[in-house]
């Protein structure tokens, strides 16, 4: 038994050499692990827990090392791990030092091994877990935050410790250390879209439409800020308060001229007295933007309203094709054109576009 470290140390030393048998060590590291495994069954307790512990760390440090079998060597230190695993299982070790041997290994070696802590439930027992959770968080909290747009700054510290805590909040199912990871990266608006369903998903309604907020705040219209809508249209509506999603989609629209947007609005007000005025403020916003997106979003809903129309879109979008015209007089003859021979078939519209002098 107590040979084995120099064997496994003997392995490593010559892995990378360009004269070395590698076959001949890996054998030898091999015949290690499958040792280790007959001593669990013939002599356990804490003197082969010890042994492991000590073994596992020299082939993490072997992967850290290593330029060509870091891969090998990697899944040979998980494997000797679940013999450890299995080990404390057997003994009932302290389950405050086996914490604490747990986290070092994967906080000093951020390459290998993962740790599953499903594996070490009944040893950890709730005393080691909460001492585990106490240390971990304690670690993570200070990490700095990822701003909006700014470039992950995820060294090799930082990995190990999200490792951690991602393995953490998924054994303990806790909400709590899944938003504390989460909301260290909101580098874009797809993060706060991740912290707002955990929310919404956890029953969390109020900070789930605050995360939205302030994820529509961070992405200006762009990026994820559909999904973000959405989940607020759905949650907003869900509580019984469609007000507030057609606000939410308003101030959007407003903030960025979209047609999905003004789709999500149509849908939620077009069978009420609401939508009439709604819409031309809508189209007034347009008008005065007159930036070229605002542009494109006036000719993609003048296309919309056209495929949708009664009597009271035709004049609508008549009225709104005079405003066109006096946005972008050079583009709009081209346009007019475009609008036509894609309703080529409908006389009544080619017609009433006549009259009114288009």
């Amino acid at each position: 038994m107590d040979s084995l470290p120099a064997t496994v140390a003997s392995a490593l030393a010559e892995a990378d050499s360009e004269t070395t048998d590698w076959p001949a060590q890996w054998q030898a590291l091999t015949a290690v692990s499958v040792e280790l495994q007959s001593l669990l069954v013939t002599d356990p307790g804490p003197r082969l827990l010890a042994l492991i512990e000590q073994i596992v760390t020299q082939l993490a440090d072997g992967v850290a090392t290593s330029r060509r079998h870091r891969v090998e060597l990697a899944e040979l230190a998980h494997r000797v791990l679940g013999t450890h695993a299995r080990a404390c299982a057997e003994t009932e070790p302290d389950p405050v030092r086996l914490a604490d041997w747990l986290l070092d290994l994967q906080l000093e070696h951020p390459d290998a091994p993962d740790v599953s802590l499903a594996a070490y439930g009944d040893a950890l027992d709730d005393e080691g877990l909460a001492h585990y959770r106490r240390r971990a968080v304690e670690l993570f909290t200070p990490l700095p935050v990822i701003g909006f747009g700014e470039t992950g700054r995820y060294d090799r510290a930082r990995w190990a410790l999200l490792r951690v805590m991602e393995e953490l909040a998924e054994y303990t199912d806790d909400v709590d250390l899944q938003l504390l990871v989460l909301t260290k990266d909101l580098s874009s608006g797809w993060h706060y879209l991740q912290v707002a369903t955990v929310l919404r998903d956890s029953g969390r309604s109020d900070e789930a439409l605050e995360w939205v907020e302030r994820g529509l705040r961070a992405v200006g219209g762009r990026g994820a800020a559909l999904r973000l809508i959405d989940l607020a249209v759905e949650e907003h509506l869900r509580r019984g308060a469609p007000q507030r999603a057609v606000a939410v989609c308003r101030e959007a629209f407003f903030a960025r001229p979209n047609l999905d947007v003004y789709l999500k609005l149509r849908a939620l007000v077009v069978h009420t007295d609401e939508w009439p005025p709604l819409r031309a403020e809508l189209v007034r916003h347009l008008v005065q933007d007159a930036s070229r997106l605002a542009v494109e979003v006036y000719r993609r809903i003048v296309e919309v309203e056209l495929a949708r129309r009664g009597i009271e879109e035709q004049e609508l979008v008549v009225e709104w094709l005079h405003q066109l015209r006096g946005l972008q007089p050079d583009a709009f003859a081209d346009y007019l054109d475009h609008i036509k021979s894609r309703h080529v078939a409908d006389r009544e519209l080619l017609d009433e576009l006549s009259r009114r002098g288009f």
